[in-house]
């Protein structure tokens, strides 16, 4: 894994390459199938929305950070 800052840099620069907002690949992902692996999951996004590799590892790491921080406020 990578350092949060470069996270960030990736996650800031997805939306101008991609032409989506962070919260549109969220609700992507969401929505998407119901895989286990991170890496199912990577590839999935890869195969569907033709991302790059490290574009799709940065949205699936947000997603799942965002999903644990969720879990832990209720």
């Amino acid at each position: 894994m990578y350092s949060a800052e470069t996270h960030q840099n990736l996650i800031s620069r997805i939306p101008g390459v991609t032409g989506r907002t962070m919260d549109d690949w969220l609700r992507a992902v969401a929505d998407g199938p119901s895989l286990i692996r991170c890496e199912e999951k990577i590839e999935w996004l890869r195969r569907e929305y033709d991302l790059s590799y490290g574009y799709a590892k940065a949205i699936i790491h947000e997603f799942d950070l965002r999903r644990a921080a969720a879990r832990m406020t209720h």
